[in-house]
């Protein structure tokens, strides 16, 4: 009589590891970047005294709780911000009053270029929808973005987005992102 070989039942195993693969499917998150993409300054030192910044200098954009731009005073319209900062930052040599001053400067890889004293001053309401606010920090990187990418394509015959980390390293050194962000407040209390 022959001996009976011992078996492994595994008709069932194929089912848990369906089940596994579906729990782990449905659990598993994917990690995806988003956000705004800000380098945040340290606390400022209270005995420092801030340095004092020339008007002509400052971009101020105003947004009110019904979401209305506010240009340097004046009403603006959301698609004309990212022309306006461009139109702002872009270094106007030689010195022309009606725009930030200019300084030279030499940087490694690019040599000598002029670079825009301009700062963008962002303030929002406490009311300000969280779409609006979105809307106008994408409208300035954009600007930014088309500043680099004019300057990159000038300097090394590429986007900004295809330079290798020393040439975008000396873009951003001549094209900086100085955008400050203040605390919101009520700007337009009824």
């Amino acid at each position: 009589m022959a001996r009976k070989t011992p078996e492994f039942n595994a008709s069932s195993m194929a089912d848990i590891a369906f089940l596994l693969l579906i729990f782990f499917l449905v659990t598993t998150t994917m990690d995806v970047t988003t956000g705004i993409n800000r380098k945040l300054p340290p606390p400022p030192d209270p005995t420092v005294k801030p340095p004092d910044i020339k008007d002509r200098n400052i971009m101020n954009i105003l947004v009110s709780k019904s979401d209305r731009l506010l240009v340097n005073g004046k009403p603006g319209q959301l698609e004309d911000l990212k022309e306006d900062v461009i139109k702002f930052m872009t270094p106007h040599y030689p010195d022309d009053v009606a725009f930030p001053e200019v300084k030279e400067e030499t940087i490694d890889l690019i040599g000598t270029v002029y670079k825009s004293r301009g700062i963008i001053s962002l303030k929002n309401d406490r009311g300000t929808s969280y779409d609006m606010y979105i809307q106008v920090q994408d409208k300035i990187a954009q600007a930014f973005t088309q500043l680099k990418d004019e300057l990159s394509d000038k300097k090394f015959g590429r986007k900004y987005a295809d330079l290798n980390e020393d040439e975008a390293k000396a873009i951003n050194e001549a094209v900086p992102v100085p955008v400050s962000e203040a605390e919101p407040e009520d700007v337009g209390t009824k």
